[in-house]
């Protein structure tokens, strides 16, 4: 690295360097002398990649309480009394009711439709009260609400329908009069007072049966009816996203493919499939989601494609291929019902894009859209670990779409992971099948961020285009938002090549969390956006429309041999270590314990149980996750590691660590690990945890191995009894100084985006290559403490505005430690 970027004080008069005049504070380093100089060369004169409108999108899948509870404005939890133990062992028919009086939820020839299999028998005099999602059903004073429900009462009665909580009436009570068979009935409340623990209660005067109990806030997303939560959708359509993808996940490729019927015993526990979703929502089939919930599909296929129209979004839908993911792992073998799925998959490209007067095409104009929506992407199959029995099927389905509608672009995908065998199997069909797209998705450490920014450099230009479909970096604190920003450089850089992204999960709600990290968080009173969020609607509203080349000098001293201690840790396992020694690269012994005496070499982190037994150190608590416990110094490198290690009991094999420098950094070759089927070597950084290689395998228990590691600089080889197990090179600088420049064809905008994901000021000299430029900037900045975390009273990470004075074809620009800044400059 050169030496022209060591940490020095520069002495820069006013003529080389822009002021700032900020319209808003920036948070001030915690020392203004810790600078790192950079340079910056911009050459205006070549043509980098093109870039898309459709680069960045958003993927919506209903997981932490996305849809029913979130996005979705229903305000009643389970209105149809369809919850079951099939969504969750907690559930009943009146999971979020309180009744009052005598009620029992029916599954009998009485329902209101074949697939609307339950409903509510209330007995005369009788209540039921509806505690909604959160702490309550939230209502604003002086806003409408919409309450409708699906009653039957042969003999007639009057339904009273209230909505109050603890300290009274938060609305004016409505009486309804029911009479005769299924017949829907409507009544509108306008609140009284503000509350976030609202319930919904419905009594009856006599006998009735009561179906579909609803409850809108009459202000939904652009006042769409069935529609969506205005301020988790306000927030979404901010982003500007080219695409929504949906409606996931592993809800497409996990569970049952049969459809909704007699035929499948009305089957619970199914892959999302869009036929269920559409036509009036009392109609719609319910469904066991993968999150452990239930769904109402009261936000199904056509409110997708219609807030992707709402939000100027690429509609892109994702259909199962038959072979389910997500830990499940099965390929579906039954032609017929691959030929339904098939044909679902056509009947949906008619509903998104046929003429009225089709067949799939009226159902939509029904519903209210006689335009199609103009759907050109499709996603088959979502993270697959079966390579060739998915690719297999997603051929099929590619040849039944591109016979009929050959304009479609039609997406494979590589597997759950980033490298590995199903990647790389993945990939190799997809190139020799010649694919148009291929998904991939990871979930890495933020430092597998900033090490793989390149990533994307060396694919195929003439191979499958890349569909970034889910990513994230571990975490919402401001060093996730940071490495996330510096990869993103890499992603416009290789636009030719990366055509979408878009960041995963969209949405949590959070008192029902699966899945952390995640973009926008919320409850039922409030949503805020998360730092990861910032930085994505930072990208997504300024792309520009081409990469103007440039280069960057890079950061000093990132790279550096492995140092650290050892260590010893089991993952819900007991197993026996012995033997252990360290010898240095010159031969000279580092560390020896036999534990013939006691074990004060090691100090451990609390987690599991560890003694000496038979002169050996044995972990035996078998649910412990991680006890690791270390030994030596943090300094130490170029060292060779021996350890003697026999599996007890338990899930899993060996955890050996080296390279350790803390609790949350460190190195460990894991053996048997993912319920003994892999060994891996993973890296952890602050916490958050990477793998650097992985191969199949498992450990036997009550069998001894000799396990052997040897560190020289930043390669590292390991053995297992004596034959080379594997080696690697951790060669890839964690660089935290990233930048690309895209240009703006409708403005002429040089837009200059820089990461600074360090704790260093970094002075930049900025060469435009000549451009004449207009002698001001519009700046926007992010910069925070890099464990900084937005919340629902606190949002540290937020943007900031101001103005660059003093810009020119050469100028020096010092960017925030942890910052993430965009410069938008003019051209003369």
């Amino acid at each position: 690295m050169p030496s022209t970027a060591a940490r020095t004080r520069w002495r820069l008069g006013l003529t080389t360097t822009a002021l700032l005049t900020a319209t808003a504070l920036l948070p001030a380093p915690a020392h203004a002398e810790d600078v790192t100089d950079y340079a910056i060369t911009v050459d205006p004169s070549a043509q980098g990649a093109a870039i898309d409108d459709t680069m960045y999108g958003v993927f919506f899948e209903d997981i932490n309480r996305a849809a029913d509870g979130g996005l979705y404005a229903e305000l009643v939890q389970n209105r149809s009394f369809e919850y079951s133990t099939a969504d969750n062992g907690s559930y009943t028919p009146l999971t979020s009711w309180a009744v009052g009086g005598t009620a029992e939820v029916v599954n009998d020839s009485g329902r209101l439709n074949e697939r609307n299999r339950n409903y509510l028998s209330l007995g005369a005099g009788s209540s039921v009260t509806n505690a909604g999602y959160n702490t309550g059903i939230r209502v604003d004073q002086g806003k409408r609400y919409d309450f409708s429900v699906w009653a039957r009462a042969t003999s007639g009665t009057t339904l009273t329908v209230s909505l109050k909580d603890t300290a009274g009436t938060l609305a004016t009570a409505r009486q309804v009069a029911v009479k005769g068979g299924w017949a829907k009935y409507k009544a509108t409340f306008t609140a009284t007072r503000t509350s976030n623990r609202g319930r919904l209660a419905v009594a009856s005067t006599n006998a009735a049966a009561l179906d579909e109990v609803s409850l809108f806030p009459r202000e939904t997303y652009k006042n769409q009816p069935n529609g969506l939560r205005k301020d988790l959708a306000e927030k979404i359509a901010a982003l500007k996203p080219g695409f929504v993808r949906f409606p996931g996940g592993c809800l497409v490729n996990t569970g049952s493919m049969e459809d909704y019927s007699e035929a499948s015993n009305w089957q619970r526990k199914r892959s999302y499939q869009w036929k269920d979703t559409i036509g009036p929502v009392e109609q719609r089939a319910t469904n066991s989601n993968f999150w452990g919930y239930n769904q109402s599909y009261g936000l199904g296929y056509y409110e997708y494609f219609r807030f992707s129209e709402d939000i100027g979004a690429m509609p892109l839908p994702v259909v199962p291929a038959l072979v389910t993911g997500c830990g499940q792992n099965k390929a579906t073998d039954d032609e017929a019902l691959l030929q339904r799925h098939i044909q679902d998959t056509l009947d949906l490209i008619e509903f998104a894009n046929g003429p009225a007067t089709s067949k799939w095409g009226k159902v939509r104009a029904q519903m209210g859209h006689p335009k199609p929506f103009h759907l050109t992407h499709l996603g088959v199959g979502n993270e697959e670990n079966l390579p060739k029995e998915f690719f297999a099927r997603f051929e099929r389905f590619r040849t039944a779409i591109k016979a009929k509608y050959p304009d479609i672009t039609v997406i494979s995908n590589s597997g759950p992971d980033d490298a590995g065998t199903t990647f790389d199997t993945a990939w190799q069909l997809n190139r020799e099948g010649k694919v148009d797209m291929v998904d991939e998705h990871y979930y890495n450490s933020p430092n597998w961020f900033l090490q793989n920014n390149d990533r994307y450099d060396s694919y195929d230009r003439k191979g499958p285009k890349v569909f970034l479909g889910e990513y994230a970096s571990q975490g919402n604190a401001w060093k996730n938002g940071l490495s996330e920003a510096a990869f993103m450089t890499g992603l416009e850089r290789n636009a030719d090549v990366v055509k979408l992204a878009s960041y995963a999960p969209l949405l949590a709600n959070e008192d029902y969390v699966q899945w952390r990290p995640d973009m926008i968080w919320f409850n039922n009173r409030a949503s805020w956006n998360s730092a990861n969020y910032e930085v994505q609607k930072l990208f997504m509203t300024n792309v520009g429309d081409r990469v103007v080349p440039s280069k960057a000098t890079t950061t000093p001293n990132v790279s550096g041999p492995i140092t650290g201690a050892v260590g010893l840790s089991t993952w819900a396992t007991s197993a026996a270590y012995d033997d252990v020694k360290v010898t240095s690269a010159d031969g000279s012994t580092l560390l020896s314990d036999d534990f013939s005496g006691d074990a004060s070499k090691w100090t451990g982190s609390g987690r599991g149980s560890w003694s000496i037994q038979d002169g050996a150190y044995v972990q035996t608590d078998t649910a412990a996750e991680n006890t690791m416990v270390t030994a030596g110094d943090p300094a130490w490198k170029d060292y060779d590691l021996h350890v003697k290690a026999t599996k007890k009991s338990g899930k899993e094999g060996f955890l050996v660590a080296f390279g350790v420098k803390d609790t949350g950094n460190y190195y460990w070759w894991n053996l048997g690990g993912w319920n003994n089927t892999q060994s891996a070597i993973e890296q952890a950084v602050d916490g958050g945890k990477g793998t650097l290689m992985t191969k199949p395998g498992s450990i036997e228990t009550g069998r001894a191995y000799d396990i052997d590691i040897k560190v020289r600089g930043r390669q590292v080889t390991l053995f297992l009894d004596g034959k080379e197990w594997g080696s690697f090179k951790d060669d890839q600088p964690a660089e935290p100084f990233r930048q690309v420049v895209t240009k703006d064809a409708k403005t002429g905008d040089l837009i200059v985006k820089v990461v600074n994901a360090q704790s260093a000021e970094a002075r930049t000299a900025v060469d435009l290559g000549g451009a004449k430029v207009a002698s001001t900037a519009r700046v926007t900045t992010l910069a925070a403490d890099e464990d900084a975390v937005n919340t629902e009273t606190d949002t540290p990470v937020t943007p900031v505005t101001s103005t660059l004075r003093g810009v020119a074809t050469k100028f020096t620009y010092t960017f925030p430690a942890n910052s993430v800044t965009f410069l938008r400059i003019k051209q003369r």
